[in-house]
């Protein structure tokens, strides 16, 4: 694990000072993303491997003054570019990992995940931390700003089988790690798949 979190520290950590710069169009995918999950005034929402903090202005207007908004990431040159933006603002900035979070049982109503799943070291364990920390009937919002098949072309690869977010194995992974898919959308200008904390 310690390898792990220092790969991703390393990866995230040379990239974050320019990361908003290399994507300034992605805001508004993140906000149209935010308003498909179903916040409500007053809840209180993860923004896990919130890197830079694009989604914190959204998520903090879905849940209002009342709610709580959390931006947890591993990487502290990411959360010093979150707060260089001013994103600090629209909520707490935490150093953590998702594999240990620092939150009681139940204490969140949903979890936004940009990105994240990708770079989960231990992903079924990984999605039942996430679960532990979220309320029966909350939920888990797996987000990127585009779809798999652009994802690979940016990158210059093809898609696989055996990729992780695909929804013949994404599906069975959320299941087994206390995850209802409610639903699942990979297309060119968006990857999402939302799903519910089943009961214990």
């Amino acid at each position: 694990m310690a390898d792990d979190r220092t790969r991703v520290q390393e990866f995230f950590g040379a990239r974050a000072a320019d990361w908003d710069s290399r994507f300034p169009d992605d805001g508004p995918a993140y906000a149209a993303a935010v308003g498909l999950i179903g916040l409500r005034g007053g809840d209180r929402v993860l923004d896990a491997g919130c890197g830079t903090g694009r989604a914190m202005e959204p998520l903090r207007a879905a849940v209002g003054a009342d709610g709580v908004v959390i931006g947890m990431d591993l990487t502290p040159a990411m959360l010093d570019a979150a707060r260089a933006a001013g994103r600090g603002g629209s909520g707490a900035l935490v150093q953590g990992d998702v594999a240990r979070l620092p939150l009681r049982s139940g204490a969140l109503d949903a979890v936004f995940a940009a990105g994240l799943i990708a770079h989960l070291p231990h992903p079924a364990a990984d999605l039942r931390e996430l679960a532990r920390a979220v309320r029966p009937g909350g939920t888990l919002a797996l987000f990127h700003p585009i779809g798999r098949a652009a994802l690979a072309a940016r990158h210059g690869r093809t898609l696989g089988a055996d990729d992780l977010r695909a929804e013949p194995n994404l599906r069975p992974l959320l299941a087994s790690s206390g995850w209802r898919t409610l639903s699942y959308t990979d297309r060119d200008d968006r990857f999402l798949v939302l799903a519910e904390r089943l009961d214990d």
